[in-house]
């Protein structure tokens, strides 16, 4: 990917138009791009919940995965949930949006 940002302003102009789109989902979104960013690992980033909850000031587990589940679902991110504790979730970043 050649530039980071792009992703990010991609999402930020297509959210204008988005009403599904709340604060809770551009917090994690943000969120999720900054854990990205950091790193040198393609398109996708691993995490665990419980880092990014606090970051996002979602507290209820219930509105993470809601929130995290709709933003796969409007084709903002590829979400792929793990079930095992000792390895993170997986979230991957469009080189161009999917919508």
């Amino acid at each position: 990917m050649n530039n980071k940002l792009d992703i990010l302003f991609d999402f930020l102009n297509a959210i204008e138009n988005d009403s599904r789109v709340t604060t809770a989902h551009i917090s994690l979104f943000v969120i999720l791009w900054m854990k990205w960013a950091a790193t040198d690992k393609g398109h996708a980033v691993t995490f665990f919940k419980r880092e990014l909850m606090p970051l996002c000031r979602i507290s209820s587990r219930s509105t993470y995965h809601k929130i995290i589940g709709q933003l796969h679902a409007y084709g903002y991110i590829n979400y792929a949930p793990s079930y095992n504790h000792f390895e993170g979730s997986r979230v991957e970043f469009f080189e161009t949006r999917k919508m």
